[in-house]
């Protein structure tokens, strides 16, 4: 096991909804966070289902490698990813098990930066500072709560 944890969740209801940081969310198993867009189908990529992209989750580090190396800062819910780990090296669990809290994941492809992404952040210059290290997509294999100082498993 390893020392990596969960340092924060967020939910948006719909798409391009602000992203609200929660304590702990519901993991669906095949389908999504409760309360998240992509749960609901009203993600901005919903009309594009493919497996594994129930979740997302980024590294605090790579959020904070963006500020220090480019001068771009982004806050936790900017990155519209769903959990913000530290700790966990996320590139590592393409296609591995993971768990979080009671929940258990499999890590489907990593989550490159994206225009959409640049759009609504309306900084472009994000997207050659978040290449291979923008998050990672992952789908819910067994359900279940997860929250804020969690332990990440793998």
């Amino acid at each position: 096991m390893n020392p990596g944890c969960v340092e924060s969740i967020h939910l948006a209801t719909a798409a391009e909804a602000p992203m609200r940081s929660v304590a702990e969310a519901v993991a669906l198993a095949g389908i999504g966070l409760e309360g998240d867009r992509y749960a609901s189908r009203t993600g901005s990529f919903s009309a594009k289902p493919k497996p594994g992209r129930q979740i997302t989750f980024i590294e605090a580090e790579a959020i904070e490698a963006l500020e220090r190396e480019l001068g771009v800062a982004l806050s936790p819910g900017e990155t519209r990813r769903n959990v913000i780990t530290r700790g966990v090296p996320l590139n590592h669990l393409v296609n591995r098990e993971f768990s979080v809290g009671r929940a258990r994941f499999l890590g489907s492809e990593l989550c490159e930066p994206c225009k959409y992404l640049a759009g609504l952040t309306g900084k472009a210059e994000i997207l050659p500072g978040l290449v291979h290290r923008g998050g990672l997509r992952a789908e819910i294999l067994e359900g279940g709560t997860i929250g804020v100082g969690d332990a990440v498993c793998y």
